[in-house]
């Protein structure tokens, strides 16, 4: 395999790790610690990730916890978690925030499953890109009289099966993700 093929694979690679960071944000019916990574506090003057402010952690299958370290920052994880859009209200219990997840409702779940998909349609759309980087690349590289024109198939077939395979990837990681979404 091409220096230019491992690239390519890298970069679709890199399109799937985003998906599986998106798809962890998105809230099934289970306590999950990648709910909260997304949300920002306001700390120290600054905009911080919860998880640099206290440890998250999920006693049962239903209840997130947020130790914070710092006793005056409290107030600001307590707002920050109320302000993002999941839904949640914790509960206060001096350092630690308690943060029931609620079931989800049948109409939820169908709108969690459409931003699934739209995860998933963005997921496909950039590894198509990188595919039509690596096809171009090749034309210019066959125009140049660098590679033969049976090169030039062969390599894009092959960048056409990494194609596939990581389309086929995002496929399987959707029908996942949603079989958990709608899972009671």
């Amino acid at each position: 395999m091409s220096a230019d093929l491992k690239e390519l694979k890298r970069r679709m690679d890199g399109a799937i790790e985003a998906l599986k960071r998106e798809f962890g944000g998105l809230r099934t019916g289970r306590a999950s610690t990648g709910l909260l990574e997304p949300i920002v506090v306001d700390a120290y003057g600054a905009q911080m990730p919860i998880s640099q402010v206290g440890t998250i952690g999920v006693p049962e299958p239903r209840m997130l916890s947020v130790q914070v370290w710092d006793r005056q920052l409290v107030s600001a994880v307590d707002k920050a978690i109320r302000e993002s859009d999941l839904g949640l209200n914790p509960v206060i219990d001096g350092q630690l925030l308690r943060i029931p997840i609620p079931p989800l409702t049948e109409e939820r779940r169908q709108e969690l499953t459409k931003v699934a998909a739209r995860y998933a349609e963005q997921a496909r759309v950039a590894i198509r890109n990188v595919r039509r980087d690596g096809m171009e690349s090749l034309k210019k590289m066959e125009k140049d009289g660098e590679i033969s024109q049976d090169e030039h198939h062969t390599r894009a077939d092959d960048i056409q099966k990494i194609t596939d395979e990581h389309v086929k990837l995002v496929d399987e990681l959707l029908s996942h993700k949603d079989s958990e979404i709608m899972q009671v």
